[in-house]
């Protein structure tokens, strides 16, 4: 037996209230992978500093690739929970616990109306918008 009140209205407020509570959950999960990335990039450069001095060589600007114009997430197997999410390659938003693959646009394409595949556009970026694609 559920302890919900029989009611519409109250159904409502009630869901109303648990999809803000979802929303800022999410909000916060992001906050926290961006955080958690940021030490993790930090402890990886403390941790790769050298300990003796080091002699002045010439600094060179370290070579920038371009960006890849969208990254995929994939599935890390086929028991992840998560799905494969496709983000506007700029986006910096990502879950972290997988390494995303550069696409090309159509590949995004592909991948977003693929029905088999499941794929989610990111949140954030909105590669769907960027894509001229309705996922509804």
């Amino acid at each position: 037996m559920s302890d919900l009140p029989p009611d519409p209205p109250r159904l409502r407020a009630i869901l109303e209230h648990l999809e803000r509570q979802v929303a800022e959950a999410e909000t916060i999960g992001i906050y926290l992978r961006l955080q958690r990335d940021e030490v993790r990039r930090a402890l990886a450069r403390a941790t790769s500093a050298p300990t003796r001095a080091r002699t002045p060589q010439r600094h060179e600007p370290p070579r920038r690739t371009p960006p890849a114009e969208y990254l995929m997430e994939p599935k890390s197997g086929p028991d992840d929970p998560l799905p494969v999410v496709v983000h506007v390659g700029a986006c910096t938003i990502r879950q972290g616990r997988r390494t995303p693959s550069a696409i090309s646009a159509r590949q995004a394409r592909m991948v977003l109306t693929d029905t088999v595949i499941g794929a989610e556009p990111c949140p954030i970026c909105r590669p769907e918008n960027k894509l001229g694609i309705d996922l509804a």
